[in-house]
């Protein structure tokens, strides 16, 4: 079973009796789930990962004071502290995981306070364009298994998405880094015998090309080490992990660098051919820098879309 299986099944199994036996008035007010940081919540987890952080359990999320009080909340904290130390082989740790509690009693406006910066998930323009995709994925990853007030449940479909503007806007950075790494300054940086130049070239331009790909399937990129998994598994342009993942980990001799800058213009038309069939562009070409100001000559709201072209990367 996968970790997410195994906290929902821990707390059908003993969170959710022990809430309705012991706090039948404050269930109604209560969420629980998985759901933040950890391979576990993105449904990635394997035996590798079960060597640090990874015991059942689940978040049970709080709203305010007024709702559920301090003391209440002290309760809580002194069941779930209770339950079964052991489940399906797994082990409770007895301390929080390095890096504070991803588990256990949460107050929901801290929570999402400490992801995204905004207690109820109401970004501001500012907001949307600095956050990094992993924290937007890690606040509405995984799954809600109870929402009795409903209000993670809103926060989360409200974080769902990036808005068009702001996708845009991000769109239209990284295909603009794709045109400067892959398109010009790969080969320019051979020919000045600067291979290992070349080579980080080639890198920026996977980094660009893959968050342009989860933009394109409008998604949130996760944490880079799930980065890959993650491409494998959209509806659209899954297929260019493969090449990515060839120009990684391949060399810049001279045989394999007309190969890699022959698979970087392929990458970069299926990228044109996603964003002509989405009709994000008016462009034509195959340079994808023309394609970048055309995305962004596509954004509605006249103030983000006079942001330098880059503010949001």
């Amino acid at each position: 079973m996968t970790g997410l299986e195994i906290s929902k099944a821990y707390f059908e199994q003993h969170g959710l009796p022990m809430l309705r036996e012991q706090f039948p008035a404050l269930l109604p007010h209560l969420a629980a789930g998985l759901t933040g940081s950890g391979s576990e919540c993105l449904g990635f987890d394997d035996e590798t990962s079960r060597d640090h952080d990874f015991e059942p359990g689940f978040c049970l999320f709080l709203p305010d004071e007024s709702a559920v009080s301090r003391q209440d909340a002290f309760r809580l904290e002194r069941a779930y502290a209770k339950l079964p130390k052991e489940f399906m082989g797994l082990k409770r740790s007895l301390m929080n995981p390095v890096g504070g509690s991803r588990r256990g009693i949460l107050r929901m406006a801290e929570y999402y306070q400490n992801k995204v910066g905004a207690p109820d998930g109401r970004l501001t323009v500012s907001q949307w364009l600095a956050l990094p995709d992993y924290a937007l994925s890690e606040a509405v990853n995984g799954e809600i298994f109870f929402d009795g007030p409903g209000d993670v449940t809103a926060i989360r479909r409200r974080l769902s998405r990036y808005p068009e503007d702001i996708r845009k806007k991000k769109l239209a950075g990284q295909l603009l880094l794709m045109a400067q790494s892959g398109q010009y300054n790969y080969a320019r940086c051979l020919r000045h015998g600067e291979t290992g130049a070349a080579q980080l070239s080639a890198c920026e331009f996977v980094k660009a090309a893959m968050q342009a790909v989860f933009l394109l399937n409008n998604a949130y990129q996760p944490y880079y080490k799930w980065s890959f998994r993650a491409m494998r598994a959209l509806p659209r342009l899954s297929l260019l992990a493969e090449l990515m993942e060839y120009l990684l980990t391949t060399g810049n001799e001279a045989d394999l660098a007309r190969d890699k800058q022959d698979v970087m213009e392929s990458v970069a038309a299926d990228v044109i051919d996603e964003l002509q069939s989405q009709k994000l562009t008016q462009a034509v070409c195959g340079d994808l820098e023309k394609h970048a100001y055309s995305v962004q000559d596509g954004i509605a709201d006249g103030e983000i879309r006079n942001l330098h072209i880059l503010s949001a990367v």
